[in-house]
């Protein structure tokens, strides 16, 4: 169904969630022309939300969908919104188009587009992407799955625009297309929402095969095979990420040395060419070196080496929540990775981060089996804490691989403390929970700041 600017004015057009993304869906219908109504089933808390509906003249219902919402020539659905819930499915029935959020925006963006997802890392190296390009004097800006919602960008042209994609966006995609696309990793998450890794794989794989002929991509080594197919050669440049040396028989190579501490550029010509040392980048854990790792290697294709100079990552601040230092108290690093909402990040994040460690774990899970994150406990870590509505899961799954030092709690108030008293001077406390924090708070970043208040509350006590 071929979309442009006169496709929705008169139209009738629903947009399903109220969300970042679902409000800005429905600004960009309104300034379409469109006759816009947006449903929601939770209440709206946001009283500037409602105002700005108000404002444009935009109908809505919280609290649960009616019948209203089906009277419309189109249905969009925000960042989100499943495939089999009601509202979609009963839309299929009634004959009624739906349309992702990435297709409907997309006829209307007029920039470059750098398109990042991956099971862990897309925020932060999508943070990196978009200050590297505006510290190198492009007018660029980050959007997104970070924070900002892709349709504010419709019609405003800037040399980047840099996207973090989720799963939940590429499974409605089919015209979405980047310049340069990255998948930064991949590993079980969200297995509730889209049934099964495979189909996991396969909405993330949708920011590859939905780029035109020729198009740039950054992918992990070991994943190219698994996310290209056959497809690759005949489409795409691709820049493939690898510790040490690790290297296919063809394409372009990132490479990291630890031993040397930078990464490595393979050029057109064959030869190797610094982009960075790992000392320059201002992050904690060699997971983030990964990150900078993309984010710079992205800059390298699309504007060449010319802008790489100097330290690259000096001035950045690394984002909130995400292997973020909070302070250290008689000896002790406390560091706050809430934004670890699946074994894949914990894991990532307790190999990461060197020396012994005290984690904290638990929270609302995502039907995820707990298997892999006790093993990385029992190598890296002397002692787990775990609370939240998955607490007897993930101490099962310790149980069951020998960890010993299992420490059960009812609150992040009794978990913080519990760790702390477990901690010794040159150890760590990390708060990386490999699960949601929805069973105890509304997201990732209040749980996170409670974290940080309770440790900061321990040095008041010294």
């Amino acid at each position: 169904m071929p979309l442009d600017v006169d496709s929705f004015s008169g139209k009738r057009v629903s947009v399903i969630g109220a969300g970042i993304s679902g409000a800005g869906l429905a600004r960009l219908a309104h300034r379409l022309g469109a006759q816009v109504f947006v449903s929601d089933e939770k209440k709206l808390q946001d009283q500037s939300l409602v105002a700005l509906f108000q404002s444009h003249g935009i109908e809505w219902e919280d609290g649960g969908h009616t019948p209203r919402l089906f009277e419309a020539d189109y249905i969009l659905v925000g960042s989100g919104i499943s495939p089999n819930a009601k509202p979609v499915t009963e839309s299929n029935r009634r004959n009624i188009p739906v349309i992702g959020e990435l297709d409907f925006i997309s006829p209307f963006l007029r920039s470059r587009i750098i398109g990042v997802t991956g099971s862990n890392g897309k925020s932060t190296t999508t943070a990196l992407a978009g200050y590297l390009l505006q510290k190198a004097g492009f007018s660029a800006e980050v959007a997104g799955n970070i924070g900002k919602s892709l349709a504010d960008f419709a019609f405003v042209q800037r040399d980047f625009l840099v996207v973090e994609l989720s799963s939940f966006q590429l499974h409605w995609n089919t015209r979405f297309a980047c310049d340069l696309a990255m998948v930064t990793n991949l590993a079980p998450d969200h297995i509730d929402w889209h049934g099964s890794y495979e189909e996991y794989i396969r909405a993330k794989a949708k920011i590859l095969s939905t780029q035109s002929l020729g198009g740039f991509a950054i992918v992990q080594e070991t994943e190219r095979s698994v996310l290209f197919g056959d497809r690759e050669d005949d489409a795409h440049e691709v820049l493939a990420f690898s510790w040490n040396g690790m290297q296919s028989s063809h394409g372009r190579k990132l490479l990291a040395d630890e031993k040397a501490c930078h990464v490595l550029f393979r050029d057109e010509t064959g030869a190797e060419e610094l982009l960075f040392s790992f000392d320059d980048v201002p992050l904690i854990g060699k997971h983030n070196m990964e990150n900078a790792a993309f984010a710079a290697g992205a800059i390298r294709m699309l504007t060449g080496k010319g802008i790489m100079r100097g330290p690259l990552f000096s001035g950045f601040k690394g984002l909130a929540h995400r292997c973020e230092f909070v302070a250290n108290i008689r000896g002790v690093t406390y560091v706050d990775d809430s934004k670890g909402t699946n074994v894949a990040a914990s894991a990532t994040a307790l190999r990461s981060i060197t020396g012994p460690k005290i984690v904290i774990l638990g929270g609302q899970g995502k039907g995820e089996e707990y298997a892999p994150l006790a093993e990385a406990v029992k190598s890296e870590a002397v002692a787990a804490v775990v609370l939240g509505a998955e607490k007897e899961r993930i101490v099962k799954a310790l149980n069951e691989a020998a960890f010993p030092h299992i420490h059960e709690v009812s609150s992040m108030e009794e978990a913080v403390q519990t760790a702390s008293t477990l901690a010794f001077p040159q150890s760590t406390v990390l708060l990386s929970p490999a699960c949601t924090s929805w069973d105890m708070y509304p997201n990732y970043k209040k749980r996170g700041e409670h974290f940080q208040q309770l440790v900061l509350a321990l040095e008041d006590e010294r």
